[in-house]
C-alpha cells in the first residue's frame, strides 16, 4: 500500500498568527520550528513512502524547503487542513492509496501512533477514516479542564462506541465527570490527537461536502465525516510514558518544551 504523510499549514490563524514558523526549544537548547520539528516525528515513520509539507504561504515553503522537506502548494482557499490535504492529493495523482494528515501543531506526536493507524484503518474497510484517541490520566485531564476555565481552546476530546466507531468530537470536556483522579490514575476522558489517515475515495469528495452546523460550532474538521454519515474509527494508541501535547496557543510553547526537555527531545 502506497502511503503518503501530508503536513498541511498555513500563516493566518486567529489564536496564533504564524504558529508554524514558531520556534521550539529542544532539551539540548536547540530551537527549531514548529513545522521542522512536525516534519522530523514524521520522518521517523518507517511505513510512509513520502512526506510531504502542504501550504499555500511562501514563508512556510521556503523555511520547509531550507530544512529539507517536499512542499505541495495549495491554494489559499482550503478552508482547514483537510481540504488542504485533498488538494495535495489532486496534485500527487493516482497511485496513493493511504493519505496521513499529521497536522503541523503536533510535534510531539511518536511515530507508533502513527504506525497504530495506518494499522487501523487498513483492517477496517468499511472506515472513510481513523484517528487516534488516547486515554487521559488525571494530570492531563486537569490541564484539559484548566485551559477552559481560562477560557481557552486547548485540547480535543473524543467519545466513541465499543466499536470504537467515533460518536463526537468537541473542544470541551467530554464526558463530564466530578470525580477527581491522580496524577497517573486513568480517566474516562480520551485526548483526541489531531491526526488523521483517510482513504483516497473519502479524501476527494470531503470538500464537496456541506460544512454542517457541528463542524461550524466546533471548528473540528473530522465532524463533516460524520454529519455525512460516515464511519470515523477511532484508534487507542498507548503513551508509552511519552507526553503528548498540542500547541494550540502561544502559552503551550513553554508547556511543550518542558516536555520535550523531560523526555530528553532534543
Amino acid at each position: 500500500m502506497t502511503t503518503v504523510c501530508v503536513i498541511p499549514a498555513r500563516y493566518p490563524s486567529v489564536r496564533f498568527p504564524g504558529k508554524p514558523l514558531a520556534l521550539l526549544r529542544g532539551a539540548g537548547g536547540e530551537a527549531r520550528s514548529l513545522i521542522d520539528r512536525t516534519w522530523r516525528a514524521a520522518l521517523e515513520v518507517d511505513r510512509f513512502d513520502a512526506v510531504y509539507v502542504a501550504t499555500d504561504d511562501d514563508r512556510i515553503a521556503e523555511a520547509a524547503r531550507g530544512f529539507g522537506a517536499d512542499v505541495l502548494m495549495t491554494s489559499e482557499t482550503c478552508r482547514n487542513g483537510t481540504e488542504r490535504c485533498a488538494e495535495a492529493l489532486g496534485l500527487l495523482g493516482d497511485g496513493v492509496e493511504m493519505v496521513v494528515n499529521l497536522q503541523g501543531d503536533a510535534p510531539l506526536t511518536p511515530a507508533w501512533f502513527l504506525e497504530a493507524l495506518i494499522e487501523g484503518l487498513g483492517a477496517d474497510s468499511q472506515a472513510a477514516l481513523a484517528t487516534p484517541i488516547l486515554r487521559c490520566d488525571g494530570a492531563t485531564l486537569r490541564a484539559l479542564k484548566a485551559d477552559r476555565a481560562a477560557g481557552r481552546v486547548g485540547g480535543t476530546t473524543a467519545v466513541c462506541d465499543s466499536a470504537r466507531r467515533a460518536l463526537y468530537f468537541s473542544k470541551e470536556v467530554i464526558p463530564f465527570t466530578a470525580q477527581d483522579y491522580a496524577d497517573a490514575e486513568e480517566t474516562p476522558v480520551f485526548h483526541h490527537v489531531g491526526v488523521y489517515a483517510y482513504r483516497p475515495w473519502a479524501l476527494h469528495a470531503y470538500p464537496d461536502w456541506t460544512v454542517g452546523p457541528l463542524e461550524d460550532l466546533e471548528g473540528l474538521e473530522q465532524l463533516r465525516f460524520l454529519e455525512a454519515g460516515h464511519k470515523v474509527l477511532c484508534v487507542e494508541v498507548e503513551a508509552r510514558g511519552r507526553k503528548f501535547w498540542e500547541l494550540n496557543n502561544p502559552e503551550d510553547i513553554p508547556r511543550i518544551e518542558a516536555m520535550m526537555a523531560e523526555m530528553g527531545m532534543e
